[in-house]
């Protein structure tokens, strides 16, 4: 897999060219920013900067979201410029999140995944009103609002229909596990999100039956690769399964 050739491909459909529904794409001077339509906390997805004219591009995009009075994420990736971009956020007051591994399958190379696992039966959701039971997961594993994450995933459901599947894997007939694949339209790129497991239900084989669902519907729709941001925990896994690594990411959140 010739991950350089992926990379250019991934930076231009995935950041440069990225549409979202839910939010609107604003170009700037040498940034690519995501504002969320309902108010809520916006990304800057892309930037070509450098040494010269770094700061004031940071300062200009805290102006930018703070006269929408929205706060925003700016996700960084290794390859980015200038070299010392995430010194310069933090001096600005950005707040680091957690390091992530952006890793790619090309799907045409994907292998053979066991997709059951015994007493498990893993369900595809694809009406946004059903999603009910992945707030009941996310909302247990994180500790979290998980109704209100469930709502936000069923206003980009509702707003663009099948740009996203949800799968919940349920044992007798209880939610255990929740996972998400979105599928933008014009890209060659499906991403995977979540993979939230109960801890009572880990290490039973449900992750990697879920992976197997996902990775099957993108092949069949047409998809040339599949994505994850994958933390420490399921880099080791989505490794052994053929993903690779693209580029390390990580978010920084604005003051």
């Amino acid at each position: 897999m010739d991950t350089d050739r992926i990379l250019e491909l991934y930076d231009r459909w995935e950041r440069r060219e990225s549409v979202q529904p839910g939010f609107t794409r604003v170009e700037g001077p040498a940034t690519v920013r995501m504002v969320d339509d309902s108010g809520g906390c916006g990304c800057l997805l892309w930037s070509d900067l450098d040494g010269r004219d770094a700061d004031a591009a940071i300062a200009g995009e805290l102006e930018f979201f703070a006269g929408r009075g929205q706060g925003f994420e700016w996700k960084t990736f290794s390859h980015d410029r200038p070299a010392d971009l995430a010194d310069r956020l933090g001096r600005a007051g950005f707040k680091p999140g957690e390091l992530e591994s952006v890793m790619a399958l090309e799907l045409a190379e994907a292998p053979d995944l066991p997709g059951t696992v015994p007493g498990i039966e893993i369900r595809r959701i694809v009406d946004p009103d059903g999603l009910g039971d992945l707030g009941v997961v996310d909302g247990a594993v994180w500790d979290e609002d998980g109704a209100a994450y469930a709502e936000q995933v069923a206003r980009q459901m509702r707003a663009c229909p099948g740009y996203m599947s949800v799968y919940v894997a349920y044992a007798d007939g209880v939610p255990v596990s929740a996972s998400r694949v979105i599928l933008p339209k014009g890209s060659p790129f499906a991403s995977l999100w979540g993979g939230s497991t109960l801890p009572a239900f880990r290490n039973r084989g449900i992750y990697t039956a879920m992976l197997a669902a996902r990775i099957a519907e993108a092949a069949a729709r047409g998809y040339a690769f599949i994505t994850i941001d994958a933390g420490p925990m399921s880099r080791p896994v989505v490794g052994k399964r053929g993903f690779r690594l693209l580029a390390e990411s990580r978010p920084f959140l604005s003051p």
